[in-house]
């Protein structure tokens, strides 16, 4: 029986050593560049590999299933610079994205069409098991989530109110600003490689205490990229 020359990565031409150091730049979250000079990979095949990691994670995420608990849920908007006269919800030149955060768990992203009720309701009831406790703010579009089985609390930005004892959506803003910071670096994405980023900022959110290069090579040996 052949050995495979790298558990890690099917059917390739890297050594399963320097495909580990090249594993820990990705981890240390190091650009494909970066990435190229340290481990001497080519810079081509550098970036292959992030955008293969990138969908490895993607993939990850959306095996997670529904659960229970206490939730923030908010959205935001991703893109273009702001246009004069048009701010917040419906930004023109923007990308809108829903999040929902398990408090002392974590969060998951969702790219949507729009930020209607409609749009929001399937993720939610997706993602979240009634008899759970959801926090929002105002937005119309949370309206009526009593009747769909969850305890539901609500902050009002509109005015000025941002914590009401527990009932806040601290957590969530949290990964936004996160979010938005990391993916600055790269000065603009293409829209079809931006949900493969953002889904690289949840698993970096979600694993921030912890070791994403441990994680990633259990994760690779039990499925190769």
């Amino acid at each position: 029986m052949i050995k495979k020359k790298n558990k890690y990565y099917n059917r390739s031409h890297i050594s399963e050593a320097k495909f580990r150091y090249f594993l820990r730049c990705f981890a240390m979250d190091l650009n494909a560049y970066e990435a190229h000079q340290i481990s001497h990979i080519s810079h081509r095949s550098c970036k292959v590999i992030y955008a293969k990691l990138r969908l490895y994670i993607a993939k990850l995420s959306s095996e997670n299933r529904a659960s229970t608990g206490t939730f923030e849920l908010d959205e935001s908007y991703f893109g273009a610079r702001r246009v004069r006269g048009k701010r917040g919800r419906g930004a023109a030149g923007k990308t809108p994205v829903f999040g929902l955060l398990k408090r002392d768990g974590k969060v998951y992203v969702e790219i949507v069409q729009n930020c209607s009720r409609a749009s929001l309701l399937p993720i939610i009831q997706g993602k979240i098991l009634e008899g759970s406790t959801i926090h929002t703010d105002g937005w119309r579009a949370y309206d009526g989530l009593i009747l769909n089985g969850y305890d539901h609390y609500r902050v009002y930005h509109s005015k000025n109110e941002f914590a009401r004892g527990k009932c806040h959506v601290n957590g969530i803003e949290s990964f936004w600003s996160f979010a938005k910071r990391r993916l600055a670096q790269f000065n603009g994405l293409a829209e079809q490689t931006f949900y493969l980023h953002l889904k690289e900022c949840e698993f970096r959110f979600n694993n921030r205490k912890a070791d994403l290069y441990v994680i990633l090579l259990k994760e690779l040996r039990k499925n190769p990229l």
